[in-house]
């Protein structure tokens, strides 16, 4: 990949993960990757795919950001979005929403890195709505309702197939 520093690469997956008290196991079974390939990556080796990278950055609660920049172009220029807070890092990680992102994943055959991405927006975006901090109970109140509609839009795909 041109102009990505394997080496801070690496220290930032280490630092990201550490940080979320995850071992290196735990994030290869939610992000779908070897543990041998995370360890390479976190040492600043290998040749990581786009697509892994998206896949350990939603196994860690975070986003994947890929731009392109012209050489005259600094570093603080253009409108960047917003850092996730926290709170909702830490609420994201938690083992409840890993499980029912993968069974959205699952019933939507959607990537769990996918869903979680769009979990968290939808939880940010909750915040947005309020005016508030979302908390724990926002996120298990959204979980619910996911998990409620996801088991309602089944029942009825069920009464039309019969």
């Amino acid at each position: 990949m041109v102009g990505l520093d394997k080496a801070e690469l690496g220290r930032t997956l280490r630092t990201r993960r550490q940080e979320a008290g995850r071992t290196i196991a735990s994030v290869a079974v939610d992000a779908g990757l070897s543990v041998p390939y995370i360890a390479n990556l976190e040492n600043g080796r290998g040749n990581p795919t786009v697509a892994a990278l998206q896949q350990l950055a939603a196994a860690l609660g975070f986003r994947l950001e890929i731009g392109l920049r012209g050489e005259d172009e600094g570093e603080g220029e253009g409108a960047a979005e917003p850092e996730v807070p926290d709170a909702v890092r830490r609420l994201m990680a938690s083992p409840r929403v890993r499980a029912v992102a993968r069974r959205l994943a699952q019933d939507r055959r959607a990537h769990v890195s996918l869903v979680t991405e769009r979990l968290q927006d939808a939880l940010l975006a909750l915040g947005a709505v309020t005016g508030r901090e979302v908390g724990e109970r926002d996120l298990e109140r959204l979980l619910d309702l996911l998990l409620l509609s996801g088991a309602a839009g089944l029942e009825e795909q069920a009464r039309g197939e019969s």
